[in-house]
């Protein structure tokens, strides 16, 4: 399933990605000449206005509330200790008070780090997809809140991100370790060994924008540049106009029986319900709760410092991104019965599948299958096309006609005899 990593060379094509028979959201953009001497500075996600970080997700079309500034922030509030903040932006050098042209998040970490254990919380269940190894005490830099966020992507309106790419590129290689590296000042990055940016989505101007710029540097560099397919995202996809049974004719035959069984049986106990929390701040312990009963210590928020962070992560998400935002807690019930809970995040054209917890009591009435099916129902109407499962090829996803979206991972390591 996953594709063998390649070292990307001129003329070679991306094999971390499948051929797309027509552009994505937003389509390629040509490089325009530019004339602008583009800088590129050392940020804090706290020290970047939020107005102005989002309005470059929102030129972004292939952004997505992973990228927000609510998210990124709500990630450095709970898991702040875990990484170094090193996020970088673009500036016109002859305008800087109009603000970043582009922002990259950054973090700064060794893939081991001395109090891992100690904070360690699992987001998703599955394999681990088979990746080029990097060293362990690597000083490499990861795209911001990764560990927790499906998509990234460089933000930026779609004419810029060429050149955005350029200049972090030769920022980015004037700061890579080695004999006779400066120390960093706190204004500045910190030198690296290893650039792993991940959660690239196929088809992205972005991800193709930034490999360009690390190859065309790789030679004078020494840098081995090398992208693969980091792991899938199953997407299943409503016809348009299609109500729940026309749905459901889109999947197989046997899949098909086996939803429509589990759903009348459990509409035999009671009314199916999915209804969105009133009050999620309130009611994210009830989430918490059936999360956990779900999943015990192999979940989100076991009784330690890791499930601390993560139980602040979760309640910043909804505190930072504000009643209206695309965060929201869902409650499953069948009858007066409380079965299972989710945090989905929504989109233009659909749901974000985030997270989800069920009362294992329930097993008998299916509440996982009861809580895709209902959120099935909800897209349908509200006039969405798509539920996204997000990262990992669990089995449950592909009972729902869901097919596979390749995310990938652009790689830049240092070569030699002093990398």
């Amino acid at each position: 399933m996953y594709a063998r990593a390649v070292t990307v060379a001129s003329g070679v094509a991306d094999a971390a990605c499948p051929i797309a028979s027509e552009p994505g959201p937003g389509g390629a953009q040509e490089s325009i000449p530019s004339h602008r001497d583009l800088g590129v500075e050392r940020r804090t996600v706290g020290g970047i206005d939020p107005g102005q970080w989002d309005a470059l997700v929102a030129a972004n079309p292939w952004a997505t509330p992973f990228s927000a500034a609510a998210f990124q922030r709500a990630w450095w509030d709970a898991y702040g200790a875990n990484a170094h903040d090193e996020t970088l932006i673009v500036l016109d050098r002859a305008a800087p008070e109009a603000g970043p042209v582009a922002i990259l998040p950054l973090m700064r970490r060794h893939a081991v780090e001395p109090r891992d254990q100690v904070v360690h919380t699992a987001l998703r269940h599955g394999h681990e997809a088979p990746l080029t190894p990097v060293p362990a005490q690597a000083s490499t830099l990861f795209m911001g809140a990764s560990y927790h966020a499906d998509y990234a992507t460089l933000l930026a309106a779609p004419a810029d991100l060429v050149d955005a790419s350029r200049a972090i590129a030769a920022y980015l290689a004037g700061h890579e370790s080695g004999p006779g590296t400066a120390p960093a000042t706190p204004s500045d990055l910190a030198a690296w060994d290893v650039i792993d940016l991940r959660r690239l989505r196929c088809g992205d101007p972005a991800g193709d924008a930034l490999v360009a710029a690390f190859q065309a540097l790789a030679p004078d560099r020494g840098w081995a540049v090398t992208v693969e397919r980091e792991d899938v995202c199953p997407v299943a996809t409503i016809p348009d106009d299609a109500d729940f049974d026309g749905f459901l004719a889109t999947l197989d035959k046997k899949e098909r029986h086996e939803i429509r069984r589990k759903v009348r049986r459990a509409e035999g106990e009671g009314e199916v319900r999915l209804t969105y929390a009133a009050n999620p701040l309130a009611e994210l312990d009830d989430f918490i709760d059936l999360h956990q009963a779900r999943w015990g210590a192999d979940g989100l928020f076991p009784p330690t410092e890791g499930g601390d962070q993560s139980r602040r992560f979760i309640r910043r998400l909804f505190e930072l991104f504000g009643p209206e935002g695309p965060v929201r807690l869902t409650f499953l019930s069948v009858g007066e019965r409380r079965i299972g809970a989710g945090v989905h995040l929504e989109v233009p054209d659909g749901f974000l599948y985030y997270n989800a917890g069920v009362d294992p009591g329930a097993s008998s009435l299916s509440p996982g299958v009861l809580l895709v099916a209902a959120y099935v129902r909800l897209a349908i109407s509200q006039g969405r096309h798509r539920l996204d499962f997000l990262r990992g090829d669990e089995g449950y996803k592909y009972q729902w006609g869901a097919v596979d979206e390749p995310i990938r991972r652009l790689l830049v390591r240092r070569q030699g005899p002093d990398a």
